[in-house]
């Protein structure tokens, strides 16, 4: 939810101050086209106004979400001419959430040789019920319903829709040959039990398993979160009821009952909590410079950029790095050729850096390691063989020296083609795994890419010499996939990140929560 307060606008009006408005414009993706948003209040005769209406937007890591922020003077009609146009500013929804606390000043610009002051926005995420639930049932004297046993009791959960109806969100193992079972405790998000609304029914049946799946009906009770919530200091227990039985038998009491031993509920937190919280991505590149992508001056060649057009391996570069450099705050970006021969004595390496400096490969901002990219491409002779795992080695070292939830890597591997160390790159993806740290691996040209499905973990956990990987933390996608038929670049661009980066938050969640690691408190304001 961004709100915004400009401050220290210029002074359109003659006898007192503007009458500001924020206008917010939303480009839609892939093309240059703005569209409004929303506006926010008018605020009469200042130049330094807080703004109280706030845009709820829905944020998208793994998309460039580029926003205007439009302060016309607010004179009460909708259109404002340009002569009374106080600035705007232009930003990316991920450089505001990705900022120190959520709070993002940019100077506002339009106005040709004047100041036109500042504007400071602010992001908060809203908490949509990110409570998780997790609760232990046991059950006294349930009626009998098979003829040589007892009963072999489960339980299904329901929770109830706005129109009355019911929809199942949970079923409890099956204990069998008891009257009288415990259930083992159980985990669900709140928002599956009732959709955040902690006064909705839940219902609860209470079921004889049978191996044919015509289960009976033992009975049924129903509760509330809020109520189920109490059972933090007290058990809580339900009658079972079967109303068909209710019905029939005029001496019937109930079917047994159920009693809730244990409720407790923790918070779940977010990606974005991570990033307020001052966890930096830090992004690192490896470019494949073998011999297969073809003679880097010829139009056939992956490395061939025209004067029109970016190269397959430079187009891949931008899509993702724009947008993981809204969430480092320092924009250096180690960047790293492999499978090439390096000057001055043509040996073959496969980590130099693109910069030529060993001491320090970073390069400043996306640009600058496009630019050295281009560089090395002039300097260094294309050979082989493709070999992942020494650089793959390489950030992982650097992830190991901070594990405490400050910093999280993100390794982008360009390739064209199959993978000459496979074993030893299995071994090092395995050993990183257990460290904060992400692989992409984008695959341009023609080649069949079989082998790097393997190693993106998605179908069967990756595994070497008989250890398994601890997380799922390789993305493959091969870029030919992406490539938009009308020749838009930016279309392009943006379908690949979409999915390249889609599973990035997970993949940081999931180390945060096996490591046991909480975000930090944003400090206060």
């Amino acid at each position: 939810t961004p709100g915004s307060s400009p401050r220290n606008l210029l002074d359109m009006d003659t006898f007192s101050k503007s009458d500001p408005v924020v206008v917010l414009f939303m480009q839609v993706s892939g093309s240059s086209e703005w569209k409004e948003f929303g506006r926010t209040e008018v605020i009469d005769n200042t130049l330094n106004p807080d703004f109280v209406r706030k845009f709820v937007l829905d944020y998208y890591f793994e998309e460039k979400q580029n926003l205007r922020f439009d302060v016309p003077p607010g004179s009460h009609s909708a259109f404002f001419g340009v002569q009374d146009f106080l600035g705007q500013a232009f930003v990316a929804l991920g450089e505001v959430i990705g900022s120190q606390r959520g709070r993002l000043e940019r100077p506002l610009t339009g106005v040709p040789g004047k100041r036109c002051g500042t504007i400071l926005l602010l992001a908060e995420e809203l908490s949509n019920c990110r409570d998780i639930v997790t609760m232990q049932l046991c059950a006294n004297k349930l009626d009998k319903k098979d003829f040589f046993g007892k009963s072999d009791p489960f339980l299904v959960f329901y929770r109830s829709n706005e129109d009355g109806t019911f929809t199942i969100c949970h079923k409890t193992e099956v204990v069998k040959n008891t009257l009288n079972p415990v259930w083992q405790p159980f985990t669900i998000p709140v928002r599956a039990l009732c959709n955040g609304d902690y006064d909705r029914t839940v219902k609860i049946d209470v079921y004889d398993w049978d191996r044919d799946g015509s289960h009976d009906f033992i009975g049924e009770f129903a509760t509330s979160y809020r109520e189920l919530s109490r059972a933090q200091s007290q058990f809580t227990v339900y009658e079972v009821l079967n109303p068909r039985k209710k019905c029939k038998k005029k001496k019937y009491v109930n079917s047994g009952t159920v009693t809730l031993l244990s409720f407790s509920v923790e918070s779940e937190f977010t990606f974005v909590d991570y990033i307020r919280g001052g966890t930096q991505l830090n992004f690192t590149v490896a470019i494949d410079f073998t011999a297969s992508n073809g003679l880097p001056s010829q139009p056939t060649s992956l490395h061939y950029a025209s004067p029109y057009q970016l190269s397959a391996y430079a187009l891949a570069l931008k899509a993702v790095g724009e947008i993981i450099q809204d969430y480092d705050s320092d924009k250096l970006f180690p960047a790293y050729g492999f499978g090439a021969k390096v000057p001055p004595d043509g040996k073959i390496s496969h980590q130099f850096p693109l910069n030529n400096n060993v001491e320090n490969p970073s390069c400043a901002g996306i640009e600058g390691v496009l630019e050295s990219y281009l560089q090395s491409l002039r300097t260094v002779q294309l050979y082989g063989p493709t070999n992942f795992a020494p650089v793959i080695n390489q950030v992982a070292g650097t992830a190991a020296q901070v594990t405490d939830g400050s910093q999280y890597h993100v390794l982008l591997i360009i390739t064209d083609g199959v993978i000459s160390d496979m074993l030893q790159t299995k071994e090092a993806i395995v050993t990183a795994s257990s460290l904060p740290m992400s692989i992409i691996i984008v695959g341009v040209g023609p080649a069949e890419f079989e082998a790097m499905e393997e190693l993106d973990g998605d179908e069967v956990r990756l595994s070497s010499r008989g250890r398994y990987a601890e997380r799922d933390i390789v993305q493959f996608v091969p870029f030919r996939d992406y490539v938009d038929d009308s020749g838009n670049q930016v279309l392009s661009m943006a379908r690949l990140a979409k999915d390249v980066l889609a599973e990035i938050p997970e993949q940081l969640l999931s180390y945060m929560k096996t490591r046991d690691i909480k975000p930090r408190r944003a400090d206060p304001e």
